[in-house]
């Protein structure tokens, strides 16, 4: 269960939006954060965020900061809030209790004090939503009175009714900013009855003899994958019995070692899937590659994961050649998969639209994952 942090700007406090500028907003070179941390700590935070700049605040060390600071673990959700309105939302990646650092990154403005906002949390995942606070007091059942002050943490009690209807909060802040209405967790007795459904194939669902030449096919479609997303700076992985035979046809073996670490689903449900990019502490997409074997049993591990987590935006996508497009659309709104609107949530990239964009990005050494994500094509 994670845990929810809270932290309270009053409105207009120019102190307090001249730190959020400087260390969210722009954020900071990680050069000038390292200078402070010991190797250890480095090499956590390069192994999250990559090259990317960091995302980071503080709160003063009191007893009662220092109580809730000590809660904090990666994946946890933090929002940063001012007045009445959620300026921020983010996951806590890494937390470090730094006098030096903290006087580095925010000096005192009003009053001249010598006192530091040493409790230091970075964050993965950052995104500005600027959505009415009072989203939130409905989801965590709060009354409307309701009022923050400084650094918050949401009781285990209140956690407990939130996740016994929500499979996390960041998506389903996402959702509610995009005018969606957030999706509920199937609880056990839905989630039979949609495995009962799944049980039902017929002999076009059957897996097919490979060939080696159509092996080699899926394998070069994961490696187009998985080199796209290193170049947009995503961490990628790919099924441990895949990984080898990756590395022996194009020399590559930097996979994550614990790739589920800070994500909100368990590995059970990303382990065996073809190829999954992931951002931080955020799954970014997920392809299953379907060169001829059945689409069907690549569905079922997509709808495995929307299960578990329905309020998830982002992208599943079946990857496989172009003559087979028909075959996917026809499994992708066949009747089990209804419930969870798999014709909008799952998307079709062909094996000729991949080789296109990994030929035009060939001599990059980094791309937007949008370049490809854009070109999936949906059913509906």
């Amino acid at each position: 269960m994670r845990n929810i942090f809270i932290l309270y700007m009053p409105v207009n406090n120019y102190e307090a939006m001249v730190h959020y500028t400087d260390t969210i907003v722009t954020k900071v070179e990680q050069e000038r954060v390292f200078n402070f941390l010991e190797k250890s700590e480095v090499k956590i935070l390069k192994d999250i965020f990559g090259n990317k700049k960091l995302t980071i605040w503080g709160s003063r060390d009191s007893a009662q900061n220092r109580s809730k600071f000590n809660k904090m673990k990666p994946g946890d959700d933090i929002l940063i809030v001012e007045g009445k309105v959620i300026k921020l939302l983010g996951k806590v990646a890494y937390k470090t209790i730094n006098n030096n650092l903290s006087a580095n990154l925010w000096k005192n403005i009003n009053n001249g004090s010598t006192q530091g906002w040493d409790l230091i949390y970075f964050i993965a995942n950052p995104l500005e939503i600027n959505l009415p606070f009072s989203e939130f007091i409905a989801l965590l059942q709060y009354k409307e009175n309701f009022a923050l002050r400084g650094f918050t943490s949401v009781s285990d009690e209140r956690l407990k009714l939130f996740y016994n209807h929500y499979d996390n909060l960041y998506d389903v802040l996402m959702r509610i900013k995009t005018g969606e209405k957030p999706y509920e967790v199937m609880h056990d007795e839905l989630r039979l009855q949609h495995d009962e459904k799944k049980v039902v194939m017929d002999a076009t669902d059957i897996d097919e003899d490979v060939s080696p030449k159509e092996l080699s096919e899926h394998v070069r479609m994961q490696w187009a994958l998985v080199n796209l997303g290193l170049k947009s700076g995503t961490k990628v992985w790919v099924p441990k019995n895949d990984q080898g035979k990756i590395t022996k046809e194009y020399g590559f073996d930097d996979f994550e070692k614990e790739f589920t670490s800070g994500i909100d689903v368990d590995a059970r449900y990303v382990e065996n899937i073809d190829v999954v990019w992931k951002d931080g502490f955020k799954i970014d997409a997920a392809f299953e590659v379907e060169n001829s074997t059945s689409i069907y049993s690549g569905l079922l591990r997509f709808s495995d994961l929307k299960i578990v987590a329905p309020n998830s935006p982002y992208p599943l996508v079946i990857v496989a050649p172009e003559s087979r497009r028909e075959k996917v659309r026809l499994q992708v709104t066949r009747p089990t998969f209804h419930q969870l609107e798999f014709d909008r949530q799952v998307k079709f990239l062909s094996y000729e639209m991949i080789d296109e964009v990994d030929k035009f990005t060939a001599k990059n050494t980094s791309v937007n994952s949008s370049v490809l994500l854009e070109r999936a094509e949906g059913f509906v």
